[in-house]
């Protein structure tokens, strides 16, 4: 029996592929595409405490082996998440990560709590509620200059450890590749109680229109994403994996079954899926069957067998 079921924080998934925060959705505008069943999890649209509108100007730029981004978090607001978009996401059996996004810790703070709250109701109802949070420490600090807070570790650790302190939901921790020290920032993740780490988020790119001299994005910068950041992203979950004893869920440019055998067996626990998303609205569902057949080629039972080999 070959089994591709893996564990994150006490949440078991079908298969280790969750669809990551940004090119998704909620889930179901791909869901007239993919079997939603088939995929380990969904890492929704980031959300924020507020409503936000996004960018204005360019939002997506394709590039040499990958793509720019430069959407800004436009996002519904988690009230209005909650209220209207959660109950579809758990309709299908696939684990939902709410992916936590905000200005400063107190928008972090209540924007846990918000979500928390949400699923003790649930619960009480009997009804499904998300599965973990994964909190978003890329996003600008606003008080602090517009400084990320997953630059610094020891600014980076006010956000987890309030943030646990605010809800008993798995927490998941994704981390910025501009990182300083990205082995004492998932050291730090997990001493202060995160029951996992996503890593990478994009890195920060251009790209100029020298027709018109100006940059292609209003932002003047926007996030890298796709194959072409594969080797660094995995680069960094090795180093990670090997840091922290709590789950890695490895990401960046991962297109096919053995771009993610790779980060399996530099130590991730699952992967998640993004720029292939808008290649192929099928890759989801694809992938966990290209890597069955990969396992069964192979004679490999468990994925286990292969985690952290090297």
């Amino acid at each position: 029996m070959i089994s591709l079921a893996c564990e994150i924080a006490g949440v078991k998934l079908n298969n280790p592929f969750i669809m990551a925060s940004g090119t998704y959705g909620f889930g179901k505008e791909y869901s007239a595409y993919c079997d939603l069943n088939k995929l380990g999890g969904i890492s929704g649209k980031g959300l924020t405490l507020h409503p936000k509108a996004g960018n204005k100007g360019t939002r997506i730029f394709e590039t040499a082996s990958g793509m720019l981004n430069s959407v800004g978090l436009e996002n519904p607001g988690i009230e209005a998440f909650l209220a209207h978009e959660l109950d579809e996401m758990v309709r299908w059996n696939t684990a939902v990560l709410i992916n936590l996004g905000g200005g400063t810790i107190g928008d972090y703070v209540e924007g846990a709590a918000l979500i928390s709250e949400d699923n003790r109701i649930r619960r009480l109802d009997n009804r499904r509620g998300a599965d973990m949070i994964e909190l978003n420490i890329s996003c600008p600090n606003v008080k602090e200059g517009g400084l990320a807070f997953g630059v610094e570790t020891e600014t980076a650790r006010q956000v987890v450890r309030e943030v646990r302190r605010a809800t008993d939901m798995p927490l998941i921790v994704k981390l910025s590749p501009n990182a300083q020290d990205i082995r004492a920032m998932a050291v730090m993740c997990e001493e202060e109680g995160a029951d996992g780490i996503s890593l990478i988020n994009t890195f920060s790119a251009m790209k100029i229109d020298i027709k018109r001299r100006r940059s292609v994005f209003d932002n003047l910068y926007a996030g890298l994403s796709g194959p072409a950041i594969k080797p660094i992203a995995l680069r960094m979950v090795h180093q990670a994996a090997k840091a922290v004893s709590i789950p890695v869920i490895g990401m960046g440019g991962i297109v096919t079954a053995e771009d993610a055998v790779e980060f399996i067996m530099a130590g991730a626990a699952a992967v998640q899926v993004g720029t292939a998303n808008f290649m192929n609205l099928r890759v989801g569902e694809e992938l966990a069957d290209d890597l069955y057949r990969y396992m069964e080629a192979e004679k490999i039972a468990s994925l286990e067998e292969i985690r952290g080999i090297i």
